[in-house]
């Protein structure tokens, strides 16, 4: 049984080199009702609980934040991803996904609340402690009884995680630990009852996790309360312990096994920070689209200007391509985690397992999406104009809640070197062949070219041609980089960040065509030419940085022929037979939206 299953699922990072059908993919479109009802429940909770009391947030209303969050946990949205076993609702990872998605849209304060306590505030829990930890805190932190911090980042260890200095000391007795040293930016500090809580034993090369509750008499101290760009009202302090003590059975996992947590914590936290950018864009493109509506200059609805239509078309494509490529990730680690269930792996290890498959995956959409929200806001507020910079209109809070997006879970520039990285480790591993595919593009590129008129007539033929053209510039940067630097490729970070864009654009690119393609096998091309249009306006962005990308590698290191042969290539993989008219293609987009007067795809 689980072969079978195996091999339908592709594997993280399978996407560069393997065809995918749009039937294998899940889409948006393909909710359950259960999820429809969800989603539905959680957009009235945040309408009537955050939106409605937007201002409350923005004036560091730090008790409306931990309040809202006390409510949610009453109707179970602290737990979707909980098993049931331990309180929580046990929902698949779809599910999880759609609630933090759509939980996360009307304020930063809020989803930053919500995100470091179900994510890396219980988590690390449910997923590395022992049973008697599980059975003691789980149940409190999924009904909002308890809330969790997480404590890893210090003075000097940030992006470099395993530099930490904080120390754990065993007693002279053996019963606890006593943990000295001091963490920054440790989000729901101001009112958690658990810390999950990194130090290093000894000289011990990795740090360890620890379980360790709130209690101020126990040498737990705390700083003000950070003042900060955006997201004002989500509790920031810096949390400091004297020797405090926790109990050696509250050692979370292993000794040493505390940066593999962490690691493991951001994997799943990546993917759950591009689910929670997407509402807050579809709330951006409907402001706008109503204010464009709304607002008369010259006698006309700025939303019949060119220069406004174009705008509301880039945000709703790039939205477009967020929830088409957040959602077929979520899925596949979803099939990944029931395939290793069928194992019989515990639930646990499924789901370890099941998310660092796509680590890859997480790591393009956290910088994909990230990126995208505070593009949509940044326009948001342009489309305001004056009115924009004014606090009086959500648009400029939406833009400095988004600006956190690209710090958290790892900055995007650790990101993007990282899906590079992960995906080169794989293939070295045997995962993922790349060497079989860069060495057919190698040969491709020393043959001569086909000259033959293609047929183009079937929905998105030439794009999923250009789509494959494009795998193939990844691969020819890529294979050569991997054979001219060898394992010192990671001190060529600016190669990397290059390659890394050309990978991104790849995934979110196919995601899009194949989530319309899809859609119209179903509905009929007729009744989805604005989801056809921005489909063709992502790839045709796409080809431009794939390019771009491309050159600014290749020349970076090679010379000579062989640079002229991988330019020729480039050029070769990134060009159109049919070039899209991408005025129509916003026209038609924008068309929609101003009718609807909303983002309604």
């Amino acid at each position: 049984m689980a072969d079978t299953v195996e091999k339908n699922v592709t594997r993280g990072g399978q996407f560069l080199v393997k065809e995918t059908k749009c039937e294998d993919i899940f889409t948006p479109e393909d909710f359950s009702e259960e999820q429809l009802m969800m989603r539905d429940s959680v957009k009235e909770f945040v309408d009537k609980e955050l939106w409605a009391h937007k201002d409350r947030f923005e004036k560091k209303d730090y008790a409306y934040t931990e309040e809202t969050m006390r409510k949610a946990g009453d109707l179970g949205l602290l737990g979707v991803a909980v098993p049931e076993a331990y309180g929580g609702l046990g929902m698949g990872f779809v599910s999880t996904m759609l609630v933090c998605d759509y939980i996360s849209g009307a304020t930063g304060s809020f989803s930053t609340a919500f995100g470091a306590h179900t994510g890396i505030g219980t988590m690390p829990i449910t997923l590395y402690g022992t049973e008697e930890q599980k059975q003691k805190y789980v149940p409190k932190l999924a009904s909002g009884e308890w809330f969790g911090a997480y404590c890893l980042t210090e003075p000097g260890a940030g992006s470099d995680a395993n530099s930490g200095k904080t120390k754990a000391v065993l007693s002279e007795d053996g019963t606890h630990y006593k943990i000295t040293g001091q963490k920054m930016w440790i989000s729901n500090a101001g009112f958690c009852s658990l810390f999950i809580v990194f130090a290093r034993i000894g000289d011990d090369k990795n740090i360890t996790g620890f379980i360790l509750e709130n209690t101020p008499d126990n040498g737990i101290s705390m700083g003000e309360e950070e003042h900060k760009l955006g997201i004002r009202a989500s509790s920031t302090r810096q949390v400091f312990f004297n020797e405090t003590k926790v109990p050696v059975e509250n050692m979370l996992s292993e000794r040493g096994n505390g940066f593999k947590i962490a690691m493991n914590a951001l994997n799943v936290g990546r993917i759950k920070l591009a689910a929670a950018c997407l509402d807050a864009q579809r709330r951006v493109i409907t402001g706008s689209v109503k204010y464009a509506n709304e607002r008369i200059q010259f006698n006309t609805a700025i939303s019949q200007f060119g220069a406004i239509r174009a705008k509301l078309a880039e945000m709703a494509t790039s939205c477009y391509a967020g929830e088409s490529a957040s959602y077929r990730a979520a899925k596949d680690i979803e099939d990944r985690i029931i395939a290793r269930e069928a194992e019989g792996v515990s639930h646990q290890e499924a789901e370890l397992k099941g998310v660092e498959e796509y680590a890859i995956e997480c790591s393009i959409l956290k910088v994909a999406v990230s990126e995208d929200v505070q593009n949509c806001a940044d326009e948001g507020i342009q489309i305001f104009g004056g009115m924009g910079f004014s606090e009086d209109t959500p648009m400029e809070s939406a833009w400095r809640d988004a600006r956190i997006a690209r710090i958290y879970e790892g900055t995007n520039e650790i990101n993007r070197m990282l899906s590079v990285g992960m995906l080169i480790k794989k293939a070295m591993k045997g995962h993922v062949d790349l060497l079989g595919p860069a060495m057919k593009v190698s040969e491709e590129l020393m043959g001569i070219p086909s000259f033959d008129t293609p047929d183009y007539s079937e929905l998105f033929a030439e794009e999923k041609e250009i789509v494959r053209n494009l795998k193939k510039s990844f691969l020819m940067v890529a294979g050569s980089a991997v054979q001219k630097f060898g394992a010192d490729l990671d001190a060529h970070q600016q190669l990397l960040m290059a390659a890394s864009d050309m990978l991104i654009e790849v995934y979110m690119a196919e995601s899009t065509i194949l989530r319309t393609e899809k859609l119209a096998k179903k509905e009929g091309e007729d009744k989805v030419q604005e989801q056809i249009a921005m489909a063709k306006l992502y790839l045709y962005k796409a080809v431009d940085i794939v390019n771009q990308k491309g050159k600014e590698s290749i020349i970076s290191f090679a010379e000579g022929d062989e640079q002229r042969m991988m330019l020729m290539g480039l050029r070769r993989f990134t060009k159109y037979t049919n070039m899209p008219n991408v005025v129509a293609l916003r026209e038609t987009i924008t068309a929609k939206l101003v009718a609807e007067n909303e983002y309604c795809f």
